[in-house]
């Protein structure tokens, strides 16, 4: 008999439904995963808009998460989600650079998402959750390997170490928030973060990673060692140039506009590095999985708890702007 589970599901542009959705046929070497916690990511949120290419309704989103194995190999153990599922045959995979594997796949996004019920996945793609570490706190471990791996790529190039680096970073979701925490972790004293939400700068403010400011009233040329854009839009790369030092590093991570203008005459006379930054690799996601367990990060204060069954209105929120949360976790 078929098994139903309930999913949210994009299913047009600013349309997310709570249906009964099948549940996946288990393939070998797979595991099929019982949801405890979902979050909502940025990229689902392009999806929301209709901008994502690679996501097309009808499509369950979602890929944070952790929950147990239900059904498969170690049945009963607690596991947080690596959803980049890479060949592990390629010579990105050989070089230590899973991320730009040829052949990945990604569950929300190529096969269906982890805010549902269930999800089947690889085996070798999930990573056990220590004991005292929370579903919800664990969920984080793929938002939190974005921006660790965005952290340490600036690192390989950075000649200062953080410790003395001033640091701007654009956009105060939760990449913005994670990067900021990290960067505190690794030693940075003076954070900048730019937001144009009056609540997600009370948020960043109350959570203590840096000064919080509108970009609408603040302009900063030639004053940071390092820029984080969190946001990827032609006007916050153009913020980013501005703002960075002779010599810096800025690290794109945002993906909101592929296209604009930015000076490439300052990097060029300036010698800036313009990095870009690609989600993570294991190595990546064991880090941050262990920052977390370890309480490197905080409280996780700025993470919010919803239903899954309230998944529709959790996105319509963040598109509006209507909640303080960097993060929302949809619990099934």
């Amino acid at each position: 008999m078929l098994k139903i589970m309930k999913a949210i599901v994009y299913t047009n542009p600013h349309e997310m439904s709570y249906l009964d959705q099948p549940s996946q046929p288990l393939s070998e070497n797979e595991v099929r995963v019982q949801i405890e916690a979902a979050g909502i990511c940025g990229s689902d949120m392009h999806a929301y808009h209709g901008h994502d290419q690679r996501r097309q309704p009808p499509l369950i989103l979602g890929h944070e998460a952790a929950g147990y194995i239900m059904e498969g190999l170690n049945s009963g153990q607690r596991v947080a989600l690596n959803p980049l599922i890479t060949c592990e045959k390629c010579a990105y995979c050989f070089a230590g650079r899973s991320n730009l594997c040829e052949n990945r796949t990604m569950i929300g996004m190529t096969r269906p998402g982890a805010m549902a019920q269930e999800v089947t996945i690889p085996y070798d793609f999930v990573l056990p959750i220590p004991d005292k570490l929370s579903s919800v706190a664990a969920s984080l471990m793929e938002p939190t390997g974005c921006a660790w791996h965005a952290v340490e790529l600036v690192e390989s190039v950075q000649k200062r170490p953080f410790s003395q680096s001033r640091i701007l970073i654009i956009g105060a979701g939760a990449i913005g928030i994670l990067l900021a925490l990290i960067s505190k972790h690794k030693g940075s004293q003076e954070i900048i973060l730019m937001d144009t939400n009056p609540l997600r700068r009370k948020t960043a403010t109350q959570i203590q990673v840096g000064e919080a400011v509108d970009p609408r009233k603040n302009h900063f040329l030639n004053q940071f060692d390092i820029v984080f854009d969190a946001v990827g839009s032609e006007l916050t790369r153009k913020t980013a140039v501005e703002a960075i030092k002779p010599g810096g590093v800025i690290l794109h991570i945002g993906l909101q506009e592929p296209g604009g203008e930015f000076d490439a005459r300052k990097i060029t006379l300036d010698e800036i590095v313009f990095l870009g930054s690609y989600t993570y690799t294991k190595n990546d996601l064991q880090n941050s999985l262990d920052a977390l367990h370890l309480g490197h990060l905080g409280d996780l204060s700025w993470v919010e708890e919803r239903p899954l069954s309230e998944g529709a209105q959790a996105f319509a929120d963040l598109d509006s702007g209507r909640t303080a949360a960097a993060k929302i976790v949809l619990i099934p």
